[in-house]
């Protein structure tokens, strides 16, 4: 049941003339365990006694909304375009909100996370995959062209004589039995 439910059950028994305990008690018959505290029943019975009719709670002031609209989302992604390595701090400044506000706004709303005091993207694009995958092809191209001209350099004499030790070396410690 409600609290709301609750509250008009012990306003109606409130306006019938019945004390505290009488509310308290007819309660615990009808819901019996899940039935309001005493302390809750008398804060109601006074509040009914000083001319509260309401069920439901005053507003009371809190935390001040915060709001994320997209340009303030499109002013924070353009910042971290424009420089990787800005702080959170200088991202508040900037637009004005909270630390926690911009934070969120940074992981949260941009998907982003800092890495090596870089902001970058948790997920990537499919853009960022193909680029990603063309980058990775370049470099092994370029990783085979060097290598054929590193061994290029080379007589093949060099290698053979080079194995030739290898097999000796092995022979050895075979002999040896690593020792």
């Amino acid at each position: 049941m409600k609290k709301e439910q609750y509250r008009s059950v012990i306003r109606f028994l409130f306006l019938g003339g019945k004390t505290c305990e009488e509310i308290k008690t007819k309660l615990n018959a009808v819901y019996g365990n899940p039935s309001p505290s005493m302390t809750i029943v008398r804060y109601w019975f006074n509040e009914f006694k000083r001319g509260h009719s309401s069920v439901f709670d005053d507003e009371r002031p809190g935390r001040p909304v915060d709001v994320i609209t997209e340009e303030i989302i499109e002013k924070v992604h353009d910042m971290i375009l424009a420089d990787r390595r800005t702080k959170v701090r200088e991202v508040t400044k900037a637009i004005g909100v909270s630390y926690g506000m911009a934070f969120n706004i940074l992981h949260d709303n941009l998907g982003m996370k800092k890495l090596s005091a870089r902001w970058v993207s948790r997920l990537l694009t499919v853009d960022n995959k193909r680029m990603r995958l063309s980058i990775l092809k370049q470099c092994l191209e370029l990783f085979k062209c060097r290598t054929e001209a590193y061994f290029a350099e080379f007589d093949k004499s060099y290698f053979s004589e080079r194995l030739k030790k290898w097999q000796k070396r092995w022979e050895k410690c075979i002999l040896l039995k690593g020792v």
